[in-house]
């Protein structure tokens, strides 16, 4: 029974470990917007173009909505496999929430790029 699981290539450290660094990403991104409306008095569409037309800010970006992804992927495996049962429907339900926070990241990007 445990070896169906050994040989998916994860483990708990690997897991752990993933999402504590997603999880600083996503929180220093958070502190950086928070820091970016506090400071700025006064928020255009110039201001905000200004602010995402830089490469620094579209990696900073592009990084966090990715470790947005790995946050998803990693948590909602852990929930569904604790509460959905069904391995079919677990499946499912992963598919569509891995699918979701894929269209997330590529449309996130699109409009970074855009810019």
């Amino acid at each position: 029974m445990l070896m169906g699981q050994a040989s998916l290539k994860r483990n708990g450290v690997q897991d752990y470990v993933t999402t504590r660094a997603t999880a600083l990403i996503m929180t220093a991104f958070s502190l950086f917007m928070g820091w970016f409306f506090i400071s700025t008095p006064d928020i255009t569409y110039a201001v905000w173009s200004d602010l995402f037309s830089g490469l620094m800010m579209k990696v900073f970006t592009f990084v966090t909505l990715v470790s947005i992804m790995f946050h998803i992927h990693i948590g909602m495996w852990q929930v569904l496999t604790d509460y959905v049962k069904a391995p079919g429907l677990r499946a499912f339900i992963q598919f569509i929430i891995n699918l979701i926070a894929l269209v997330y990241v590529v449309v996130g990007l699109f409009v970074l790029w855009g810019v």
